[in-house]
């Protein structure tokens, strides 16, 4: 079983400024769990939740449990996959992705769920998308229930396709782009606003690369006798700040490095 940390909203605000994330981080997803929901929460059972999801996900052929966060009624977040590992969460929408499930069944209307709750959603969507220098718009922070399950294109308004109602056809309000734009998005803009560091520019970077080893070591400096801080697997987008002699800086402290050999430049990850 994984090991998943259980944090207040203030302590998860605190943790989530010092982790150093490798992946490129485009999108924030939101999705409610269904089942488990509020009648299976009882204050005290955050990690046996999360870890029968994960069991769940795991027989479902995944390699952990899908969801980078997990956030509950009473407002408490607990962690799941690590922040370097894409999720599993929308088809067509998870190598640039953070998933976030919010414990709960939003098809049922939106009083059912706890201030507490509520809170802590809409500053973790604020955020996330300001450590990774997004700016809050449909773009950036996207529900489930846009995607077709099939083909995991997104689904213009007014158009339909086989989605799920996920998040939840009550998740503030509704689940469509304009209840979005309507109800969620200045709600996050707002926490945003709070948020006293300047907003982090994505631009920062000079390039987009994707991982091509199996396996890629990430060192804390750029030497092959440096600390290993972490693995990158096959396929992984990441950022490229600086190049030094064959290692490139893959975050902006320049204390995550990687053999450039292994990385192959790309430019469909970036958005106009």
């Amino acid at each position: 079983m994984s090991q998943f940390q259980l944090f207040v909203l203030s302590d998860f605000e605190k943790w989530l400024n010092v982790q150093a994330v490798s992946r490129l981080i485009k999108l924030v997803q939101n999705h409610h769990t269904y089942i488990p929901d509020y009648s299976h929460f009882h204050e005290t059972n955050h990690l046996a939740l999360q870890q029968s999801m994960e069991r769940s996900h795991l027989e479902r052929g995944f390699t952990s449990i899908a969801q980078h966060f997990t956030i509950f009624p009473d407002g408490k977040i607990l962690t799941g996959r690590t922040l370097n590992a894409v999720p599993a969460g929308i088809k067509g929408a998870n190598a640039n992705g953070i998933c976030l499930e919010h414990l709960g069944n939003f098809d049922l209307p939106e009083p059912n769920m706890n201030p507490a709750q509520k809170e802590t959603i809409l500053k973790m969507n604020a955020l996330l998308v300001h450590k990774f220098g997004l700016e809050p718009t449909e773009n950036s922070i996207v529900y489930h229930r846009w995607y077709d399950l099939s083909s995991g294109k997104e689904i213009p308004e007014g158009q339909t396709g086989m989605t799920k109602s996920c998040p939840g056809a009550h998740f503030f309000g509704g689940n469509t782009r304009s209840a979005f734009n309507q109800n969620f998005l200045p709600l996050v803009k707002e926490e945003v606003s709070k948020l006293k560091d300047p907003l982090r520019k994505s631009a920062e970077f000079e390039a987009v690369g994707i991982v091509t080893a199996r396996t890629l070591n990430v060192r804390l400096s750029s030497s092959a006798s440096s600390s290993i801080l972490t693995t990158l697997s096959i396929g992984t987008p990441v950022r490229i700040f600086e190049e030094m002699e064959g290692w490139y800086a893959i975050n902006h402290s320049r204390s995550r490095w990687v053999k450039k050999e292994f990385i192959e430049k790309v430019n469909k990850f970036l958005k106009n």
